[in-house]
């Protein structure tokens, strides 16, 4: 018998540098993406990015001064945030 285990993805806390951002999970875990992934973030002041709020009880992080939100499934898999002229990146 085959059993198939889903762990949910939830970030506990979140950090943005001047070139990373990194999420830290509830299971440990701790991944990081390039500032770069995300236009809204990259330009943001550093004051604009300290103010995040973890939505959907750690599903993804949301910016309100910049209306930024990211998942952290987005950051796990690598979907980086598509500039709004810009045509989004499919997943096979």
């Amino acid at each position: 018998m085959n059993t198939v285990v889903r762990l949910e993805v939830q970030i506990q806390d979140i950090r943005v540098s001047e070139d990373t951002i990194t999420a830290y999970l509830t299971d440990g875990r701790t991944i990081s993406v390039p500032l770069a992934w995300s236009w809204r973030l990259s330009e943001a002041t550093p004051e604009q990015r300290a103010n995040f709020e973890i939505i959907g009880d750690g599903e993804g992080v949301h910016w309100p001064d910049i209306d930024e939100d990211i998942s952290a499934e987005g950051m796990l898999y690598g979907v980086p945030a598509p500039r709004a002229d810009q045509p989004a990146i499919a997943l096979a």
